[in-house]
């Protein structure tokens, strides 16, 4: 049961950081979303938590956290991705 409840909060955090950077007039990809979700909230929420001193439980600096590293991880994503169409 956990495993769903990480999973289903990764692809909501996904989706949230493509709402934040826009999605450019297309829906929300979800495999995007389901990858910068789960790697976004692994490094981003874990070092707020460790950096703010909540140790892993789940607060509101993981919560955060979750969400600027999945901004980051999608916004890598989608400059790696206009770099290949370029070039």
């Amino acid at each position: 049961m956990l495993i769903i409840g990480i999973i289903l909060f990764g692809m909501l955090v996904g989706a949230a950081a493509q709402l934040i950077l826009g999605r450019g007039g297309k829906g929300i990809d979800w495999t995007m979303a389901f990858v910068a979700g789960l790697v976004g909230s692994f490094v981003g929420g874990l070092l707020s938590s460790l950096i703010a001193g909540d140790g892993l439980e789940l607060r509101p600096s993981g919560i955060i956290g979750s969400i600027v590293g999945a901004v980051i991880v999608t916004a890598i994503w989608r400059w790696s991705a206009t770099r290949r169409k370029v070039g």
